[in-house]
């Protein structure tokens, strides 16, 4: 089975970065989080590499399917 990277819809604060991050690789998002802060203060990549995966990589599917019929009325 092949994983692909996708925008977090469930675990996002800003743009879903890096809680499709913290989805892909298996680690938690605060981790991420800190990563990129931390990159951030360091010479300000974090915001560049934030940005430029924000508007590459894809949304997530939502994985939730609207009924297609009404629920049966209650007796």
């Amino acid at each position: 089975m092949e994983k692909k990277f996708y925008l977090s819809t469930k675990n996002k604060k800003i743009a879903g970065v890096c809680g499709g991050l913290a989805e892909y690789f298996g680690l938690d998002a605060t981790l991420v989080r800190i990563i990129f802060v931390l990159f951030t203060l360091a010479g300000g990549s974090g915001i560049l590499a934030y940005l430029v995966i924000w508007l590459v990589a894809p949304k997530a599917a939502d994985t939730a399917v609207p009924p297609t019929t009404p629920p049966p009325p209650q007796a």
